[in-house]
C-alpha cells in the first residue's frame, strides 16, 4: 500500500484506543475509503457501562450516520427535556430540539455499536496490541511509524500515513508525540460503581448531604448507578483498584444507610483532574477524546465530546489520505475542536465548584438556583451542555448566513424523490448540496466536484420546523453536518467547494 506521498505503508491511518472515540473515528475514516487499523491494549471488551447515554448533538450525529435504530430502540431514543447544570435542574424546553439527550444507554452498548459499524465497513481492529513507541520523524516526515506488541507477546512496526491517540486520559500516544497536557491536579476523589441487592432511592440528580454528596440510579432490576463524593476526600491514582467495601464505606459515611450486604458488578474511581492538549496536532499524530481532554464527568459530555472529536476529523483525514484535501484543511481540526474542548473543561469545572462544593458553595447554589429561572440562562447552560450550540469560526464574512458554522438541524425537505430527512443525506459521510432553489445553479457550479459530494434538489420550505431556510437558495453541508457556506451560488460556492473539498477536477 501506498501512504499519502507515495511511502509504503501497512495502513493510511493507525488508531490507538477503541473506546467511542477511536471507534467512530475508525467508521469515519471508511466512510471516505481510508484504511485503518485500530489497536487496543484490551483483548476484549470491558462491557461496563460507565457513560450512561449521550448528548443531544452526540445523537444527532449517530443519526447522521443511520446508527439509532442500533442502539435497539428504533430512531427515536428515550430522551428527557428536563436537565440540569451543577445539580440546578431546569427544562430544556427554551431550545428548538428540546432534550438533554439520549439517556440509559450503557457505554459498553455504545462501542459495541459503534465496533460492529466500524468493522462492518472494514476497520481492522486488533484487540490485545499494544502501543510501544513512536519513532521520530513525524513532525515533518512522510510517514509515521510506531511498534506494537501482539496478543502474542511480539514485538512488531507498523507505518501509515497518519497516526491518532484516542487511547484515554493517559495517553502513550499523546506523551510519546510530545503533547503539552496542562491543566489543574486532581484535588478531590469519588467513586463510580454499578451496584447489586441494595435497593437504593433514585437519586437523580445528586443529593448534598452534610459531608458530600451522593447520586443514584436504577440501572436495570435489582441494580443502581451510584457516585458517592465525599468532601475533603485527597485525591487518588486514578490506575489503582477499588474496592466495593471501600465504595460502601464511604456510601455510608454521607448517607447513614449501610449497603455492605449487597454488591457490584463493577467499581470504579474518578477524579476532577482537568487537563487540555495545547495542541490537537503535532505534524501526523492527532490526539481524540480523553486523550486531548480531561474533566469531571458532569453531564455525561466527555463521550459525547469524544464522538464529535472523531467526526470532525475522519472526513478530514481521509481526504488527505485519497489526495483531495486542501492544504490547510487537517489544521482546521485543532482550530475547531480545541476551543470546543476548552468550554467543555470550563463548564465541568464550574459545575465541579456548585456540585461538589462544601457549606462555602450554598450562596453559589443558591444563586444559580435562581438564575435557571430565567428563559435567557436556561437557554445558554442548555446550549452548552448539550453541545448544539456549538458554532464553528469558519472565517465567513459578517453578511454569512446565520447557519453557517453550525449543525444543520434535522429537517424534513420535500424534493422530486419525497420527503428526505437532513440526517438521512449525510449517512454516507460525504459533503451534501441541498439545491433549495430548484433552477440548477448550484449543481452547475457544483459540476467540477462532482464524485466528491451528493447534491439533491429540494424545495426551499422545509416541511416541518422554524422556517430557517426561507429565502436560503443553495446551501452546503460539510460530511460533519455543519453548514459550510450559504446563499446564491454565484456568490462564494465555488471557492466553499474548494476550501473544504479541494481543487475542482478539469
Amino acid at each position: 500500500m501506498q501512504g499519502s506521498e507515495g511511502t509504503v505503508a501497512d495502513t493510511d491511518v493507525i488508531v490507538v484506543g477503541a473506546g467511542p472515540t477511536g471507534l467512530m473515528l475508525a467508521g469515519e475514516l471508511r466512510l471516505g475509503k481510508a484504511r485503518v487499523v485500530v489497536i487496543e491494549k484490551l483483548a476484549a471488551p470491558t462491557g461496563q457501562s460507565r457513560g450512561l447515554g449521550f448528548t443531544a448533538r452526540a445523537m444527532e450525529v449517530f443519526d447522521e450516520r443511520g446508527l439509532l435504530p442500533r442502539f435497539g430502540q428504533g430512531e427515536t431514543l428515550a430522551t428527557s427535556p428536563v436537565g440540569h447544570f451543577g445539580g440546578a435542574q431546569f427544562d430544556f424546553t427554551v431550545l428548538e430540539d428540546a432534550h438533554f439527550g439520549a439517556r440509559g444507554i450503557p457505554q459498553g452498548q455504545t462501542e459495541a455499536v459503534l465496533e460492529g459499524w466500524a468493522a462492518e465497513l472494514g476497520a481492522d481492529i486488533r484487540r490485545g496490541w499494544e502501543f510501544v513507541s513512536l519513532a521520530d520523524g513525524f513532525l515533518d516526515g512522510d510517514h509515521v511509524e510506531i511498534t506494537v506488541r501482539t496478543r502474542e507477546g511480539d514485538e512488531q512496526r507498523l507505518r501509515a500515513a497518519y497516526l491518532v491517540g484516542a487511547d484515554g486520559g493517559s495517553s502513550r500516544v499523546r506523551k510519546a508525540a510530545g503533547f503539552e497536557f496542562p491543566g489543574t491536579d486532581a484535588t478531590q476523589g469519588m467513586y463510580l460503581a454499578d451496584v447489586t441487592g441494595c435497593s437504593l432511592r433514585p437519586r437523580f440528580l445528586g443529593e448534598r448531604l452534610s459531608n458530600g454528596m451522593v447520586m443514584a440510579a436504577p440501572l436495570a432490576e435489582g441494580v443502581d448507578r451510584i457516585i458517592v463524593c465525599p468532601d475533603g476526600r485527597p485525591a487518588h491514582d486514578r490506575e489503582r483498584t477499588v474496592t466495593f467495601e471501600e465504595v460502601a464505606k464511604a456510601w455510608q459515611s454521607i448517607t447513614g444507610e449501610d449497603i455492605s450486604h449487597g454488591g457490584a458488578d463493577w467499581v470504579s474511581s474518578f477524579t476532577n483532574a482537568t487537563r487540555q492538549a495545547s495542541e490537537y496536532r503535532r505534524g501526523r499524530v492527532f490526539v481524540a477524546g480523553d486523550a486531548a481532554h480531561i474533566h469531571l464527568p458532569a453531564g455525561g459530555q466527555g463521550l459525547s465530546t469524544g464522538v464529535q472529536d472523531a467526526a470532525n476529523l475522519g472526513w478530514k483525514l481521509a481526504a488527505a489520505v485519497r489526495g483531495d484535501a486542501p492544504a490547510a484543511l487537517l489544521d482546521t481540526y485543532h482550530a475547531e475542536r480545541w476551543p470546543v474542548g476548552r468550554r467543555l473543561l470550563a463548564n465541568t469545572r464550574a459545575q465541579g465548584i456548585v456540585f461538589l462544593g462544601g457549606p462555602e458553595s450554598d450562596p453559589l447554589r443558591e444563586l444559580l438556583g435562581e438564575l435557571v429561572q430565567y428563559d435567557d440562562v436556561k437557554r445558554h447552560l442548555a446550549g452548552a451542555v448539550s453541545h448544539l450550540d456549538i458554532r464553528y469560526d469558519l472565517g465567513a464574512d459578517e453578511d454569512a448566513h446565520p447557519l453557517v458554522g453550525r449543525r444543520m438541524p434535522a429537517r424534513l425537505l420535500a424534493g422530486a424523490d419525497g420527503e428526505q430527512r437532513t440526517a438521512r443525506l449525510l449517512h454516507p459521510g460525504r459533503a451534501v448540496l441541498l439545491d433549495l432553489a430548484g433552477d440548477g445553479r448550484a449543481r452547475r457550479t457544483a459540476a467540477g466536484w462532482q464524485g466528491r459530494l451528493d447534491v439533491h434538489t429540494v424545495s426551499a420550505e422545509p416541511v416541518d420546523g422554524p422556517d430557517a431556510l426561507a429565502g436560503v437558495p443553495a446551501l452546503l453541508l460539510r460530511p460533519d453536518g455543519y453548514v459550510a457556506w450559504a446563499g446564491e451560488p454565484a456568490q462564494g460556492l465555488a471557492a466553499a467547494l474548494e476550501r473544504w473539498l479541494g481543487a475542482a477536477s478539469a
